[in-house]
């Protein structure tokens, strides 16, 4: 199976928190999946946590290579660009990172959240999504239990699986 390409800035266990969620599904495809996580405006309507996305330099709904957007989560207003942005091809995992951001001195939290879509044998998908983050934010969220983060991101990965399999009927 593959795993996420990080930023050195953001390699998990040399920064303040770290949240990884993973689905593996049969009946769906990484081409099924693709469209709901690629399209942010969708989000909210299968993840309860996201909120007010937006688009900058006229770019969306679609995610993209250096695409600049904002959206709220976790209480957090979070400013954010797209570094990485490869759909699934062909025996190649759709992967998606952004860089998101947000606060000033002890409220800034600096985060790197990615996904990876991969298939898999025998008609299954994989699903992993993982965020490490940087701050005193952060900080405080790595004492939380239960872990919102995991809690939240598993939601989300839930949510992103059960609006798929409804678009797909």
């Amino acid at each position: 199976m593959n795993e996420i390409f990080w930023p050195e800035d953001y390699i998990p266990g040399f920064t303040d928190n770290f949240a990884s969620n993973e689905a593996i599904v049969a009946g769906l495809s990484a081409s099924d999946v693709w469209p709901f996580l690629s399209k942010a405006p969708l989000w909210p309507t299968y993840y309860w946590n996201s909120a007010n996305i937006r688009f900058y330099d006229g770019k969306g709904p679609e995610l993209e290579d250096g695409a600049r957007f904002f959206f709220e989560t976790f209480g957090f207003p979070i400013e954010a660009q797209v570094l990485e942005y490869i759909p699934p091809a062909e025996g190649k995992p759709g992967r998606v990172g952004w860089h998101g951001w947000g606060g000033e001195g002890d409220t800034r939290m600096d985060v790197y959240h990615a996904w990876l879509v991969e298939d898999l044998p025998s008609g299954r998908v994989r699903i992993l999504t993982q965020e490490s983050q940087k701050g005193k934010p952060a900080q405080e969220l790595a004492k939380t239990k239960p872990n919102v983060m995991i809690n939240g991101h598993q939601d989300w990965l839930d949510g992103l699986v059960a609006a798929t399999r409804k678009g797909r009927s």
